[in-house]
């Protein structure tokens, strides 16, 4: 009796833990969603051009500080380029690089993934072999490597952090087509004389949409870090155009006395990440709760 009774009394801590989970979740799906509204609508909302430059402004600090004015709400930069015109437009940039990244590594590793664990073999040894030389390469190097042969831009950068994400899907994809190739209804595929492609793409891959849309999800907060790391460093987007990493970077000179240039952006991407990430967590324990990644 006193062991049944502790044992629904952990499950009861555990379902509202998860019910918790998912209520941040939504919460944090309601930010997000703001977030990704204003950069979709950013010339309709934005009060200034983000390349706009007013050196009779420039440094100006935000509205509630002294000398700051209602015209530049959250001031101005070094040239006098509005910060939250620029902030906007470069949640743009950040969201754009995000998703297309993680639309890249999501296709390379799924492909790579379901044909290491479909085929096995020497399939499955060349790519694992593969996925380890990717996860030993460090990324910087990588990223160093490919921008000094293709040169800074956004499509370069979206490129490498494209290409250097995609391990982590192949894994986990490998294995639990490992498991789910096993089961009954593949084997019953087979029975029928189904091919190997509609095998996989009829029978295996529906039942890995749901660990796919979780790892993808928590990926795109972890890219904008990349992202904005990179242009930090001055390898990813270029100014004057407006993105998070290179606000912080061309910032941080000016820290002492005008730190709004470099703590909004810092915060912008801070936010970001974390509602993206409590999202990502929320929709795990809703769709499989089991997922360690």
């Amino acid at each position: 009796m006193g062991a049944a009774h502790i044992a629904a009394s952990a499950a009861r801590q555990a379902t509202w833990r998860r019910l918790l989970r998912l209520r941040w979740g939504v919460g944090a799906a309601g930010v997000l969603l703001l977030i990704v509204a204003s950069a979709a609508v950013a010339p309709l909302i934005a009060p200034h051009d983000p390349l706009a430059v007013d050196i009779r402004h420039r440094l100006s600090p935000p509205a509630w500080m002294d000398h700051g004015t209602a015209e530049h709400l959250l001031g101005t930069d070094q040239v006098g380029r509005d910060l939250l015109a620029r902030m906007i437009y470069g949640g743009r940039v950040s969201l754009v690089v995000g998703v297309a990244a993680v639309i890249i590594s999501a296709t390379i590793g799924v492909l790579l993934g379901l044909s290491a664990g479909y085929f096995g073999g020497n399939t499955d040894w060349t790519i694992m072999t593969l996925i380890n030389v990717m996860l030993t390469f460090p990324f910087v190097l990588l990223a160093l490597a490919v921008i000094a042969v293709l040169g800074p831009n956004l499509v370069n950068m979206i490129i490498v952090l494209g290409v250097a994400g995609w391990p982590i899907y192949a894994r986990v994809v490998r294995a639990e087509t490992l498991a789910i190739r096993e089961r009954e209804f593949v084997l019953a595929g087979r029975a029928l004389g189904m091919g190997h492609v509609r095998l996989v793409f009829r029978q295996i891959v529906p039942n890995l949409v749901s660990t796919i849309v979780v790892i993808a999800t928590l990926q795109v907060a972890q890219v904008i870090i990349l992202e904005s790391f990179l242009s930090f460093l001055g390898l990813g987007v270029q100014p004057p155009t407006p993105a998070w990493g290179n606000m912080l970077g061309e910032g941080r000179v000016y820290m002492l006395n005008s730190w709004w240039i470099a703590t909004f952006p810092g915060l912008a991407i801070f936010v970001t990440t974390l509602v993206i990430n409590l999202m990502g967590n929320a929709l795990r324990d809703w769709l499989d709760p089991h997922l360690t990644l």
